[in-house]
């Protein structure tokens, strides 16, 4: 299954991956939402920049996934900043995803930057920053 993942452009997210010092996404919600339960291990990410750009940057392999079960604020707090040192988060992103009672972790492998393209995201009416597209092809401009 191929996902495509929108990072913070302000934070320098895809910087983080292309030099190494982070390897782990997270997402978070009051709910069960998207990536939760749909990412698993040996998908492929590609990723993209929240900038409004739509261009695909670079690539990485599924190594781990966890979902969490519904918790309490203190330990949604504790696993955030026990993975810190892998996610990597600013303190306006740790704001954001701490405290979430329902968290994905997804640690990443195999980091790529590849030749740009463009994506047509026009199938996917909602903007959530997560694209389950099944196959790459099916949303890649040519």
């Amino acid at each position: 299954m191929d996902h495509v993942v929108y990072l913070d452009a302000k934070s320098k997210e895809l910087e983080k991956f292309v030099d190494g010092s982070k390897s782990m996404i997270i997402r978070g919600a009051a709910g069960r939402k998207l990536p939760y339960g749909r990412v698993n291990k040996g998908d492929i990410l590609y990723f993209i920049n929240n900038n409004g750009e739509g261009i695909i940057k670079g690539t990485a392999v599924v190594n781990y996934v966890f979902n969490s079960e519904k918790m309490e604020k203190d330990e949604s707090i504790e696993i955030v900043e026990k993975n810190q040192e892998k996610l990597q988060l600013t303190d306006k992103q740790f704001k954001r995803w701490a405290g979430k009672r329902y968290i994905v972790l997804i640690e990443i492998e195999n980091f790529n930057k590849i030749e740009e393209f463009k994506i047509d995201r026009s199938e996917y009416g909602n903007m959530d920053d997560w694209l389950p597209v099944e196959d790459i092809n099916k949303v890649r401009c040519s």
